[in-house]
């Protein structure tokens, strides 16, 4: 089983993205949606029992600010990273090479797997507001598994394959 493991994880992911954070390992993200499922349906609500509901409303103006503009970075990044006319609609593989435009997919990539821990904090302002009939089983099953899913989408195979087109990064220098 080590073995396997050990082959897995050294000779079957992208090797280009094994020293990023939380990439050497599937333990700490595992560690982290394992917390976060125990926080959100049992400890955080035993916590807030005798505590008044808090008032965030100036707090989540900032936060959904700051949600909403990192979204949509990541979103202008995956356009100018291979959405915009360098992928191909039909299946084509992963480039796992140094190439500028797959790299720069493969860092999207990352910091989309970094929001979805960004996104814990939904859950807890729901809670520390005592909004508790949002906190569903179904939500935090969503959110406990997306860090996981993305995690192993990063370790083997970040970005897809996107393909260069001629004259792109002399155009872009220009």
């Amino acid at each position: 089983m080590y073995d396997w493991y050990r082959d897995l994880m050294d000779n079957k992911s992208d090797p280009r993205v094994a020293d990023w954070p939380m990439m050497s390992s599937p333990v700490p993200t595992l560690a982290l949606c394992i917390f976060y499922a125990y926080f959100s349906k049992s400890l955080a609500p035993k916590l807030m029992e005798k505590r008044k509901p808090m008032d965030l409303r100036n707090f989540l103006v900032v936060y959904n600010l700051f949600q909403t503009i990192f979204s949509t970075w990541i979103f202008y990044e995956y356009l100018q990273s291979g959405w915009w006319g360098h992928y191909s609609f039909r299946c084509q593989p992963v480039d796992y090479s140094n190439n500028p435009l797959a790299l720069r997919m493969a860092r999207t990539c990352w910091w989309y797997y970094i929001s979805k821990f960004t996104e814990f904090f939904d859950t807890l302002f729901f809670i520390l507001r005592k909004k508790y009939q949002h906190v569903s089983t179904l939500h935090v099953i969503h959110h406990g598994c997306m860090p996981f899913s993305v995690w192993m989408g990063m370790k083997f195979a970040p970005g897809s394959g996107a393909k260069p087109v001629p004259g792109y990064y002399r155009l872009v220098l220009v």
